[in-house]
C-alpha cells in the first residue's frame, strides 16, 4: 500500500465549541488523547497534528508528537492536510477529527484495507444508530449507502425517511474518519465548494457531487465526538468508565 500517515487537523477556533480541543479530559486534554490514541494504533509510518494554534502546537510538542503548520485560512480539515502533503511522498493519508479522542487501531485497520481494492479513492467510517434523538439531530451526520458499501448522500438530515411502515429501516451515522489516496485528496481541494457541501455544512459531500463515492466501512462506536460541552461532559464519563481516570 506504500506509505501511510495519519493527520490530525486542529483548529483552536470551532465554531460550535471554541477551544474545545485543549479542554482537560481526563488527565490530558482532548488533543492530546487523540494524537496519542492514533500513535498507539501502531498502524502508521507517521502520525502528526496539522494546526495553526500556537497553544495546541505547544501541546503536542510538549509531549514529543510531530507538528505541522498550516499557513492559509482553510474551510475543511482535508484542505488543511492538503496544504502540507501536498509536497510529500506519501500514498494513504488517513485524517482522524482533532475531537475524536477514543480512536481505536481496528476501525482504522478496516479502514485502510478498503485501499487493497484499486478503484477506492476515499474511505470512511460509519455505525449503526439505535438513538431515534441521534436519528433527528443535526449535529450528527447520516449516510446512506449503496449494496457495495459506497455512499450515497451525507445529511443532517434523517435519512432514509421511514415513509413504508412495512420495510425496517437502519440508520448509520457517519464517523468523521477519512483516508484518502493522496491525488483524491489534491482533487478535493482543488475543486470548488460544492452546493450541497454549502448547504449541508458536510465536507464528504464535495467527493459526492464530484462523482466520487466513499467507500464506508461499518464499525461498532467509537466513544464520544465532542461538538459541543454537553459533549465533553459525556466523553468525560466514558473515560471515567473505561479507565477510572
Amino acid at each position: 500500500m506504500g506509505k501511510t500517515i495519519a493527520m490530525i487537523p486542529a483548529r483552536y477556533d470551532a465554531t460550535r465549541f471554541p477551544g474545545k480541543l485543549m479542554k482537560p479530559l481526563g488527565d490530558s486534554t482532548v488533543i492530546r488523547k487523540v494524537y496519542e490514541n492514533t500513535l498507539a494504533t501502531g498502524l502508521f509510518d507517521e502520525v502528526s497534528v496539522v494546526t495553526d494554534s500556537d497553544v495546541i502546537d505547544a501541546e503536542i510538542t510538549a509531549i514529543g508528537g510531530k507538528v505541522y503548520r498550516s499557513q492559509r485560512s482553510h474551510e475543511s480539515g482535508s484542505d488543511r492536510i492538503a496544504e502540507i502533503v501536498e509536497h510529500m511522498e506519501v500514498d494513504i493519508i488517513l485524517n482522524v477529527q482533532g475531537d475524536m479522542p477514543f480512536v481505536k487501531r481496528a476501525p482504522l485497520e478496516k479502514l485502510l484495507a478498503c485501499f487493497n481494492e484499486p478503484a477506492v479513492q476515499v474511505g470512511s467510517l460509519m455505525q449503526e444508530m439505535h438513538d431515534a434523538e441521534g436519528v433527528k439531530n443535526p449535529n450528527v451526520v447520516k449516510v446512506v449507502v449503496d449494496k457495495f458499501s459506497n455512499s450515497l448522500l451525507f445529511s443532517r438530515s434523517p435519512i432514509p425517511y421511514p415513509r413504508s411502515k412495512e420495510q425496517p429501516v437502519t440508520w448509520y451515522e457517519h464517523v468523521g474518519v477519512y483516508a484518502y489516496r493522496k491525488q483524491a485528496l489534491m482533487n478535493f481541494t482543488a475543486w470548488a465548494m460544492t452546493p450541497l457541501e454549502a448547504a449541508e455544512k458536510i465536507e464528504c459531500l464535495r467527493y459526492l457531487e464530484n462523482g466520487i463515492p466513499l467507500k464506508m466501512v461499518i464499525t461498532d462506536y467509537l466513544g464520544v465526538n465532542i461538538d459541543t460541552p454537553e459533549d465533553l461532559e459525556k466523553a468525560a464519563a466514558f473515560l471515567k468508565k473505561q479507565t477510572g481516570v
